[in-house]
Order: structure tokens, then sequence, then C-alpha cells
């Protein structure tokens, strides 16, 4: 891995590059970053990436388009460098919710920024459970996308609930669902639930399932606002769930999510590191799983120009 360079695009993607690093036993690559009096961004690579394999890992800590920018400057700043090959990594991939036209004259921000990666300069991009699979569609170059499942998985497994039921948060998610159901051999329940516009509140009746008496885990790619979730935890525990726990892979936590996780019935929420937690939203109902060794596997395995398929699934 002498041709491997890895590099984080800001201080919040520090700690997610350095714990994979560690794994692949490298030192972080060397960058400089900074804001000019006049609000540019500037970003300079501190040490020869000529011919290097470049990985440039970046994540979505607030404010998001200020981390878009350090993003595709950094990769033209490789490209210029002549590099051999440009990888971007980004665990939670930026604006995936904005990944259809279903209302009049609106973007479709998701593609476009996938865009503005391949005009960047990118020769690949890693990332993980996208909100929509149709984005990894969105690019003409290699991407590859990791799945947290397995992450979740194995802490539920060490945690050995009894008397379990996996729960559907609505139609959409039943194939995830069953998945999990799968794997825990349990059965599952599916809430029935709507959405509207823009409007994060749901409406939520009825569960289909027998889910009385039993633990809930509930399972999403991300938990936003947690309205969605609320509504899911209210419905499921009128309907005699026991206790309700929440797996996701992405902890988006905006406001007032914090809020309503701790005045909620949900025992526990796991959710991966793809997002940086800050210390203000920990909280003692949160559990946090480490995505950065699945990451550093997939990396390792692009390098030596091997197989990853094993590392994710299609959703």
């Amino acid at each position: 891995m002498d041709d491997m360079k890895i590099f984080a695009c800001s201080k919040s993607a520090e700690k997610f590059t350095n714990e994979i690093c560690d794994y692949l036993n490298i030192e972080p690559g060397k960058i400089h970053r900074q804001k000019f009096k006049n609000d540019n961004n500037f970003v300079q690579i501190l040490e020869s990436v000529r011919e290097k394999d470049v990985y440039l890992i970046q994540t979505t800590e607030p404010p998001v388009n200020e981390r878009i920018m350090e993003l595709l400057i950094a990769v033209d700043a490789a490209k210029r460098a002549t590099a051999r090959r440009i990888t971007v990594v980004l665990p939670y991939f930026i604006y995936s919710r904005s990944d259809k036209k279903d209302q009049p004259r609106i973007p479709v921000t998701a593609k476009l920024f996938a865009q503005l990666i391949e005009a960047a300069g990118a020769n690949r991009v890693l990332t993980c459970d996208l909100h929509n699979p149709a984005i990894q569609a969105y690019f003409n170059i290699n991407c590859d996308v990791l799945t947290g499942r397995s992450m979740l998985e194995k802490y539920f497994d060490l945690k050995e609930i009894d008397n379990k039921v996996i729960v559907a948060t609505d139609a959409g998610s039943s194939k995830k669902a069953y998945k999990y159901a799968e794997h825990f051999g349990c059965p599952i329940c599916l809430v029935d639930k709507r959405r509207n516009g823009n409007d994060d509140k749901t409406i939520a009746t009825s569960v289909i399932g027998d889910i009385n008496g039993k633990n809930a885990l509930v399972f999403d790619d991300e938990v936003d606002t947690a309205g969605s979730i609320m509504e899911t935890v209210e419905v499921i525990k009128k309907f005699g769930a026991k206790d309700v726990y929440v797996g996701c892979t992405h902890g988006v936590l905006s406001d007032p999510a914090i809020e309503r996780i701790k005045n909620s019935e949900i025992k526990e929420l796991v959710m991966t590191n793809t997002i940086p937690l800050p210390p203000e939203k920990q909280i003692s109902q949160i559990v946090v799983v480490s995505m950065s060794e699945l990451f550093a596997e997939a990396i390792k395995r692009i390098n030596e120009a091997t197989s990853i398929g094993e590392l994710f699934e299609a959703n």
C-alpha cells in the first residue's frame, strides 16, 4: 500500500480518517485547509501524490455546502497534482434525499452532486446505504455502496433480545425489514404510514402483524428529525409493543431529534459513525457502532484491485 494516500477533507472527517489509517497501518495524508477573508476556500495537499492512489474522505458536519466545496477543491488539487486515481469516500452521501423530481419545478440535487464530483475529476466513489439505491446510477464512474446492516446485526446479536419482531416503518422499507427478520429468525410487522409533500410529519394509523407483548426492532437507513421514527414508535406502543430498539446507518439528528429521542419510549437508538456525533448530541439512549474498519477494508481491496463484493450488497 505504498502507492496509497488517504486525506481528510475537513476537520470533522479527521477522526474517521484516522480510524481507517490505523486499521491499514498507514499515516494520514498531510493536507492544509483554510478560508480566506473573502470567504473563499483554499486546500493544499502537502505531500506528493504523483501517480498515487488517493482517497479523499468527507463527512457532513454543518455547514454541509462548505463540506461540498472542500471536497470538490480537494479533488481538483489531487487531479492537478497528477494522482493516478482519485476515490471520493462519502460515508453519508450529501443531498441524498433530493433524489427524484416528485414535485413541479424542483431539482434532483443528488444527481447534480454526483455530476459535480465527476466534473471535479474523481475516478471512483465509495459510500454507504444510499437513501435511494437509484443514486448509484447517477454516476458514470464506479460507485461502490457499502451497508451498515451487518454492523447493526452484530450489535443486536450480542444483546440477545428475546421475543423480538422486526418492524418495517412503511411499505417501502419492507424489503430491508425482511432481510433483518431473516437474519434474526423472527417475524415482521408493517406500519401503515403516509407522508405529505415536504412536511416531515407522517401519519401512521395501524400495524399489520402481531406485535403485542414483543420487543420491537425498528431499522431505517437514516434518522433525521426523528419525526418519522416517533410516529412509528407511538403506533407500535399503542398496539402493545414492549421495549423498542431503533437501528439506523446514518444518524443525521437534525433539530428537534435529540429532544424527541430523550422524551420518547425508545430504549436504544443504535447508529453507525458515518456522520460524526457532536458532544451536545451524545445522550444515554444513543449507541454508536463504528464503520471505519469496513471502509478501511473496502479501500484496501480497491487499492489492491481485489473483489469487494462480499463487503456490500444491493439494497
